[in-house]
């Protein structure tokens, strides 16, 4: 099996020139057109598209205004509520990193002001997600909520969770403003937030390659088109996009008979809470999911010194995993716990073995830290990295195809 290093970097680089990707943008509506073409090339099939509605958003503008008047950026977290045009006087509570204990600390604190919390690695153990910290903020009464970025001198990326519910307007802002809005011997720092955004229904396409095997059972290798709009996106998943077109590609060029097919999904919306793969897996009927042996889904590939599998709670894929990581030479840590952090979660809720590959995991001096920010540009990835992933990703597509029945079947026993 051939894995072309050059196309590989070259696909991977005309992702990022579409941009950030943010869903419903002309950057994504971009990508995902190229992503059309090149997954037809890849795989020598056209694309199934599945058009699935969203609740669309597009935000206006932000901003933080100091008592003395200085005006601070701030960026509208995805689906935002807005502020109300005079904007949201109030003040300011720091919770630091937003854990459920510095919740509780503060609970009859928290009511009528606006919480600030931290940015944290996205790949990490011990992480308390954006949307759980948000979510906390709503149900103490918050009335705002505003996270603090991990890169000096910029703001931070990420969706705020909110749905159809009324929320409170969210916000990312650069570490220096969190610093300004400390608390002093005076009292909590008063400020008003101005968050405008733009609510409207809208459909997004995700794409389906189908290479069918001898069985009717499918290997799902999974990639995000979306992203933010601050960087390129192009950890986050312009990597996990290059890759798996590497992958699909030298798997069907290798001319290996396939005792069950590929199925290469470019999934769209992740970022607004997994969307277009939740639309995937919950369009399939009991049959159709009980054919997928395996989603290896990859996302935020490059950045880090080791890849990890979060596994999802499917321990018995586990040495298959790492045979397959033993078989290429590359180093392999494994997180059991599920993480609805990527559109794996989508496929494990639905009893379909699923892992995410990840780059960086619990390495806080990794460059996926930037995942995000600003910094989410090209330059954070390496040629020796992408290759990296698509061979061991290739390798366990591979083995997946031609297991034997009984020992995939094997693979959605849980030990607990």
């Amino acid at each position: 099996m051939i894995l072309d290093r050059e196309r590989l970097w070259a696909d991977f680089a005309a992702i990022c020139d579409c941009g950030g990707r943010q869903t419903g943008t002309e950057s994504e509506a971009a990508a995902t057109l190229l992503l059309a073409k090149m997954g037809e090339e890849a795989t020598g099939v056209a694309p199934r598209t599945e058009s699935f509605p969203y609740s669309g958003w597009s935000a206006v503008s932000g901003e933080v205004v100091l008592a003395s008047g200085e005006r601070l950026p701030a960026n509208p977290l995805l689906r935002s509520a807005s502020t109300p045009s005079g904007g949201l006087e109030a003040e300011v509570i720091d919770l630091g990193r937003g854990t459920s204990d510095e919740f509780e600390a503060h609970r009859h604190e928290i009511a009528g002001r606006i919480v600030l919390v931290r940015h944290e690695l996205m790949f990490a153990a011990g992480t308390v997600h954006r949307r759980l910290k948000y979510e906390a903020a709503v149900k103490a009464g918050a009335a705002g909520f505003l996270i603090a970025g991990p890169l000096a001198g910029e703001l931070v990326a990420g969706s705020s969770g909110r749905g159809e519910e009324p929320g409170i307007p969210a916000a990312g802002i650069s570490p220096e403003t969190a610093l300004a809005l400390a608390r002093t011997a005076a009292g909590y720092t008063r400020v008003r937030l101005f968050v405008e955004g733009r609510e409207h229904v809208e459909s997004a396409d995700n794409l389906i390659f189908d290479l069918p095997g001898r069985a009717d059972e499918w290997v799902v290798l999974s990639a995000h088109i979306d992203g933010h709009a601050l960087g390129e996106s192009a950890l986050d998943n312009a990597s996990g996009l290059a890759a798996a077109l590497a992958v699909a590609r030298a798997l069907r060029l290798s001319g290996q008979e396939r005792r069950r097919g590929i199925r290469l999904a470019f999934f769209n919306a992740e970022e607004w809470a997994l969307t277009g793969s939740a639309f995937h897996v919950e369009s399939m009927t009991a049959e159709e999911r009980d054919s997928v042996m395996l989603n290896v889904n990859l996302d935020s590939v490059a950045g880090g010194r080791r890849l990890t599998a979060l596994t999802s709670g499917f321990d018995a894929i586990e040495p298959f995993l790492l045979g397959c990581a033993a078989q290429v030479s590359i180093p392999l840590g494994l997180f059991r716990p599920l993480q609805m952090n990527s559109d794996h979660g989508n496929f494990a809720r639905a009893g379909i073995p699923a892992f995410r590959l990840v780059d960086g995991f619990n390495d806080h001096e990794a460059d996926a830290r930037y995942v995000l920010t600003p910094r989410d540009r090209r330059d954070l990835a390496t040629e020796d990295q992408l290759l990296r992933t698509a061979r061991l990703s290739a390798e366990i597509v591979s083995q997946a195809t031609s297991i034997e029945s009984g020992r995939a079947r094997a693979w959605r026993q849980r030990s607990s």
